[in-house]
C-alpha cells in the first residue's frame, strides 16, 4: 500500500474518493468540505440534510461536475471542542475503511480534512497518517481464501497539503510510516500462533530486523543463560519442548554508542497454559498474546533504528513457552533468579514475572539511565482498569510522568497504581525469600512490587498491559485482534527523551 502526497488543488486530485470534514453543529462549511463545495458547485451543502457532523458518521457523495475526483466522502468530526490528535487517528482510519467498503482503490485525505488552527499542519498529517495506516492492518498469514471486505484492492493514500510544501510535514509523514511499520511488525507477532512465534521465531525475528536496520543483536541460548545464572527464567520453560532464549538488540548511533542507555524489557511467553497451574480451556487460545511485551519492544527497536533516534536504547527480551509436563515448574518448589534471591513458587500461572526478574537483574550491568518494562502480566490488572488503559507503576515518578505524557500524545492511556510498602507484605514467603504471587487483593500491584525487588538503583517503570495488547472489538484504529499497544508509547517517550536527574 502506497502513501503519497501531492500539493495539487482538491479539485483537481483523480484519487477515487476525496475525504472532507465537517463538524457536529457547524452552520458554515469550512476547510476542505467548503473548497470541494464551491468547485462542485454546492454538492456537499446540497446534501447538508444528510450531514450532522456527528462524530464517524459518513455520507459518500457522488460528484458530476468541477471535480477530477468522482466520489466525495463526508466524515463527521464530531464536536469541534472535542478535536484532538487521537480523534484524528480515529476519523482517518474510519474514512479509509469506508472507502475499502466501497471497493475503492485510493483515497485522498487532506489535511483541510480537519479545519481550523487547534493543530499544526505537521500534527494533523502524523495523526491522518497514523490513523489510514494503522486502520488499513489487517492479518491474513493464514487465509487461504479471500473474504468479502479484504481491503486488498486498496493500493493508496494521498495527503493532500495544498500549497503547503512544508519539510515539517513531510518529515511527519515519512515518520509516521516509520512507526506504523513497528505497530504492524508488533500486531503480526502476536496475531501469530504459537506453533509459529517461538521463542526461536522471535529471535530469528530479531536478527533479520537487525541485520536490515543496522542493530546490534545477541541471541543467548539455553547453556550460555545457564552461565549467568538465569535460572528463573529456565524454570519457566523447562516443561516444553520448545527452547527458551534471550533476545539483547541494541540502537545507537556513533555519538551515543557510549552513552548510558534506556533499557526496554519486554516479557515474551509465546504461549502461556498456567503450566501445572493450568489455566481454564475457554479462551486459552489467545494466550498466544502473552509476547506482547516482547513485540512492543522489537517493534520499537525497529522504529528507533528507522528514525536514527538520537539515544542509546536497549531491548531485552525473556522468550519462553509455559506449558505443564513431566519436567514442568511445580507449585511449591523453590528457585533462584539471576539476582541470588530466592522465589517459592505458589502458582505456576504467574511465570512472566520470574522471566522478568531475570532481565531486569541483567539490565543492570548497563547501568541505564532508566529501565521500562512492558508484560501482559495480570488479569487483576484488566479488572481494575478495563481493556482501555494500562497499568504504570515504579520507583521514578519523574519517568512515570513522561510515560503519562507520551500517553496523552499517543492515545495509548496509562494510569498510575501505588506501591506502598504494605503490598510488599503480601510478597513474602516462610522458607524462601518472596513468593511469586501476593494473593488476589491488589494482584497486578504485588507483581509490580515484586519486579521492584530486581531493579535496585535503576529509575524504573513497569507497564501492565494485560487488557490493552488485545481486543475482542474493533476500535477506530485496530482491528479485532492485537493491538500492538507499547510500540508508539515508547517512541514518543524516547523521542522526547532527556536525561533523567538521580
Amino acid at each position: 500500500m502506497k502513501l503519497r502526497t501531492t500539493t495539487t488543488t482538491l479539485e483537481k486530485l483523480k484519487d477515487d474518493v476525496i475525504v472532507v470534514g465537517a463538524f457536529e453543529g457547524q452552520k458554515k462549511l469550512s476547510g476542505a468540505a467548503a473548497e470541494i463545495d464551491r468547485a462542485s458547485s454546492g454538492l456537499i451543502s446540497s446534501a447538508k440534510t444528510d450531514i450532522t457532523g456527528k462524530l464517524h458518521q459518513t455520507c459518500m457523495l457522488y460528484a458530476s461536475k468541477g471535480l477530477a475526483a468522482k466520489r466525495v466522502l463526508v466524515i463527521g468530526l464530531g464536536k469541534e471542542k472535542d478535536l484532538t490528535a487521537d480523534r484524528i487517528r480515529g476519523i482517518a482510519a474510519k474514512a479509509v475503511s469506508c472507502a475499502c467498503e466501497n471497493g475503492l482503490a485510493t483515497a485522498a485525505l487532506p489535511l483541510k480534512l480537519i479545519p481550523g488552527k487547534a493543530l499544526e499542519s505537521a500534527q494533523k498529517a502524523t495523526a491522518l497518517c497514523e490513523g489510514a495506516l494503522l486502520g488499513l492492518y489487517t492479518f491474513k498469514h493464514y487465509k487461504t481464501m479471500p473474504e468479502n471486505g479484504d481491503n486488498a484492492v486498496f493500493k493508496q493514500i494521498t495527503i493532500c497539503t495544498g500549497r503547503e510544501r512544508s519539510t515539517a510535514v513531510a518529515a511527519a509523514i515519512k515518520d509516521a510510516e516509520a512507526l506504523c511499520a513497528g505497530v504492524y511488525l508488533a500486531r503480526d507477532l502476536v496475531n501469530h500462533p504459537g506453533n509459529a512465534a517461538t521463542p526461536t521465531y522471535l529471535a530469528d525475528t530479531a536478527r533479520v530486523m537487525s541485520k536490515k536496520y543496522g542493530l546490534t543483536c545477541s541471541i543467548f541460548d539455553e547453556k550460555k543463560m545457564r552461565r549467568l545464572g538465569m535460572d528463573a527464567l529456565l524454570a519457566v520453560a523447562q516443561g516444553s519442548h520448545e527452547p527458551a532464549r534471550f533476545i539483547v538488540i541494541e540502537h545507537a548511533t556513533p555519538q551515543t554508542a557510549k552513552m548510558a542507555p534506556v533499557v526496554l524489557v519486554g516479557k515474551a511467553i509465546t504461549f502461556d497454559s498456567g503450566g501445572i497451574s493450568i489455566k481454564p480451556a475457554n479462551n486459552m487460545e489467545e494466550m498466544k498474546t502473552d509476547m506482547s511485551g516482547g513485540a512492543a519492544v522489537l517493534g520499537a527497536m525497529q522504529v528507533c533504528a528507522k528514525l536514527k533516534l538520537p539515544l542509546r536504547v536497549v531491548g531485552l527480551i525473556p522468550a519462553a513457552e509455559n506449558l505443564p509436563g513431566g519436567s514442568a515448574l511445580k507449585p511449591g518448589d523453590v528457585i533462584t533468579s539471576m539476582a541470588g534471591k530466592t522465589i517459592e513458587i505458589i502458582t505456576t500461572d504467574a511465570e512472566g514475572r520470574l522471566i522478568l526478574a531475570d532481565a531486569l537483574h541483567y539490565a543492570r550491568r548497563y547501568k541505564p539511565q532508566a529501565v521500562i518494562d512492558l508484560a501482559t502480566l495480570t488479569g487483576a490488572c484488566v479488572i481494575a482498569l478495563g481493556n482501555d488503559v494500562s497499568g504504570v507503576m515504579g520507583t521514578s515518578e519523574t519517568l512515570i510522568e513522561r510515560l503519562r505524557q507520551a500517553a496523552e500524545q499517543t492515545g495509548e492511556k496509562v494510569w498510575p497504581l501505588p506501591m506502598y510498602a504494605e503490598y510488599d507484605e503480601q510478597n513474602k514467603s516462610t522458607i524462601a525469600d518472596m513468593k511469586n504471587v501476593g494473593g488476589r487483593a491488589g494482584g497486578s500491584i504485588t507483581a509490580g512490587c515484586f519486579l521492584k525487588k530486581f531493579t535496585e538503583g535503576m529509575p524504573w517503570a513497569h507497564l501492565d498491559i494485560a487488557g490493552t495488547a488485545w481486543t475482542q472489538q474493533p476500535k477506530p484504529y485496530a482491528p479485532k485482534g492485537a493491538t500492538g499497544v507499547g510500540v508508539r508509547l515508547l517512541v514518543s517517550l524516547l523521542r522526547n527523551w532527556k536525561r533523567l536527574k538521580p
